[in-house]
């Protein structure tokens, strides 16, 4: 009695196990997973211009003092158009040598033939209108390097939750097509993963390096920075 009751539990257990193999294959398919995607674009309200001087002389000390000599000339001419001390802030100092290019086939060793020293600062911009002003001031003084001007949000927050937004309706509204397509209803939201939040800038071409000569104002616009999001959404759906 004891082998045929062990028996008929281990058949009654094997005929069970296909049926709760189903139960959750069916529970997996009444599952609806969406991803959405929003987008924002907003003005920018800040910028940060990086530009500079390089100059080269046949000594160190020669190329160093006269490259200090106009970053502190730029700094005066930024200042005089309302751009506050601490808004402006050295962000690269350099001093290298500079040698002879070995030719093909010499065995001397290359010599330093004069030194190359650079002094680069960032001005940051509430008033976006100081850009041009600002880079034209700079060249005027002896500025001869414009690395880049990078415009921003001083807060990006509600940017960042109106882009979030956006693609949970996105996400939402894919649902409700498929859903309807299939004929199914959606019961209730069972998950929502938030995906990446990015900033895209809109990239300004500016030549490397400014010209020494008197030329037109430089025109700047800042354009509009876009703000993407993505969200996925799982949803319970059924008859």
């Amino acid at each position: 009695m004891v082998n045929r009751a062990a028996l008929v539990l281990m058949v009654s257990t094997f005929l069970a196990l296909p049926a709760q193999g189903q139960s959750a294959t069916e529970k997996e398919a009444s599952v609806l997973t969406v991803t959405g995607f929003g987008e924002v674009r907003m003005a920018p309200d800040e910028a940060t211009v990086r530009l500079g001087v390089t100059r080269q002389r046949e000594t160190a000390q020669e190329a160093q003092e006269e490259v200090n000599e106009v970053a502190q000339e730029i700094l005066e001419a930024v200042i005089q158009l309302g751009v506050r001390a601490e808004h402006i802030q050295t962000s690269e100092l350099r001093l290298s040598p500079v040698y002879t290019t070995r030719r093909p086939g010499s065995s001397s060793e290359p010599r330093v033939v004069a030194y190359r020293a650079s002094n680069m600062v960032s001005v940051r911009l509430e008033n976006l209108s100081l850009v041009g002003l600002v880079i034209d001031a700079a060249m005027k003084a002896g500025g001869n390097q414009l690395q880049g001007v990078h415009f921003a949000l001083r807060n990006d927050l509600s940017a960042r939750e109106q882009a979030l937004k956006e693609a949970v309706q996105a996400a939402a509204q894919k649902a409700k097509a498929i859903s309807e397509a299939l004929d199914v209803k959606i019961i209730e939201v069972i998950e929502v993963n938030e995906g990446s939040v990015s900033i895209r800038v809109p990239q300004q071409r500016f030549a490397a390096s400014l010209a020494v000569a008197e030329a037109a104002a430089t025109p700047v616009s800042p354009g509009q920075l876009t703000v993407s999001a993505t969200v996925t959404i799982r949803y319970r759906i059924g008859q």
